[in-house]
């Protein structure tokens, strides 16, 4: 029996905690949070020139950074709370803008946003076709829950009604 190392089995288990959270949309908006809480206390120095891009908001971009990086973090460890945090997520990214040196340079700004919409379009996958997901749950068994889908599209299989074929619907119109 093949022993397998360590570095093989700890690879193998965050393959399997990405799979199941929005692990990039998690990452995005914790990098997203690092520009904005970190430009506004900056000093950058080119040979005798020091820039400071300190404002009169430096507390405000380290209060929306630091939890933008909260957010990401739940969106890692809390992934049942990701519409929320995606939609908070987006909501700080748009505030950095007026309030963190355009949104840590547009840099955040952008991360934020990305990260944000992704968090909210991701939904949990399930492995088993179709057929036998309404069989399990004809049968009273619970989903189980597996791999990402990375879209909420990507559940939709169904395709648009012929005209004047919707049920429910009259054929009433300007026609």
């Amino acid at each position: 029996m093949p022993r397998t190392s360590l570095f093989a089995r700890g690879r193998v288990a965050f393959r399997h905690f990405r799979w199941r959270r929005p692990f990039w949309a998690g990452l995005f908006v914790l990098i997203g949070g690092l520009p904005i809480a970190y430009f506004p206390y900056a000093h950058l120095t080119f040979g005798q020139l020091t820039i400071r891009m300190a404002t009169t908001a430096g507390a405000g971009s380290l209060v929306i950074g630091v939890l933008l990086v909260v957010l990401g973090l739940t969106i890692w460890f809390q992934p049942h709370v990701r519409i929320f945090a995606g939609v908070a997520a987006i909501l700080l990214a748009l505030v950095s803008l007026v309030v963190s040196n355009f949104g840590g340079f547009l840099v955040g700004f952008l991360c934020g946003m990305v990260g944000g919409a992704m968090s909210i379009a991701w939904m949990p996958g399930d492995a088993r076709p179709a057929a036998a997901r309404d069989a399990a749950a004809a049968n009273g068994e619970p989903p189980v829950a597996v791999r990402g889908t990375g879209s909420a599209l990507e559940a939709f299989e169904g395709t648009a009604p012929e005209r004047g074929k919707v049920p429910g619907k009259g054929n009433e119109g300007a026609e």
